[in-house]
């Protein structure tokens, strides 16, 4: 079965029409479960935050098309997946969220400094500068880590390393992302 274009499905967003949720499941519906299980590590957990952001792009879709529909879905997902993790780490049953966060951590600056030291958009335009640098693959595996949550030796399998060699590679992009802050001025 072929699928509807982006633009198509945002305009049954537009209008109301609640086939844009069935449109918006089928064709993004795989990618949203990946990015809240690999988060969550709870698929019935990742399940409510998948039907939970078909509800949310109903109530927020932009007046204007967003550039693109599966990053606009995937970053609810992503968001309401953190939230949901949050809560469960407050009673202490994800483990995975917390490993990759705290990966990030020394190369990331926290909120509150961001806030201080540079504006958000500014990293943001930073983290794109310094992965639009890396080498294809590079920029993929950093992606594939730390926004879609993919485990260390999932992507060792796929890279055919191992998950050392995978791990070492995952925190020699992470020093080098803290250096091009750095170089940059961000007080990390």
């Amino acid at each position: 079965m072929e699928h509807m274009e982006d633009s198509q499905i945002v305009a049954l967003y537009h209008q109301r029409d609640e086939q844009a949720i069935t449109e918006s499941s089928r064709k993004y519906g795989a990618l949203c479960s990946r990015i809240a299980k690999n988060i969550l590590s709870s698929r019935e957990d990742a399940m409510e935050c998948v039907n939970d952001t078909w509800f949310a792009a109903w109530r927020r879709m932009p007046p204007d098309e967003p550039r693109c529909l599966g990053a606009f879905l995937g970053r609810i997902t992503r968001n309401l997946s953190i939230s949901r993790w949050r809560g469960s780490h407050a009673k202490k049953r994800c483990r995975g969220m917390e490993i990759l966060l705290s990966e990030l951590d020394e190369c990331i600056p926290a909120a509150n400094d961001v806030e201080h030291a540079v504006e958000q958009q500014e990293l943001t335009r930073l983290l794109e500068q310094w992965l639009d640098s890396l080498p294809p693959e590079d920029c993929a595996l950093f992606v594939r880590r730390y926004w879609y949550g993919d485990a260390v030796h999932a992507l060792a399998r796929e890279y055919r390393r191992t998950p050392n060699q995978m791990a070492q590679k995952m925190m020699r992009l992470r020093a080098a992302l803290k250096r091009f802050l750095e170089q940059e001025g961000v007080c990390i």
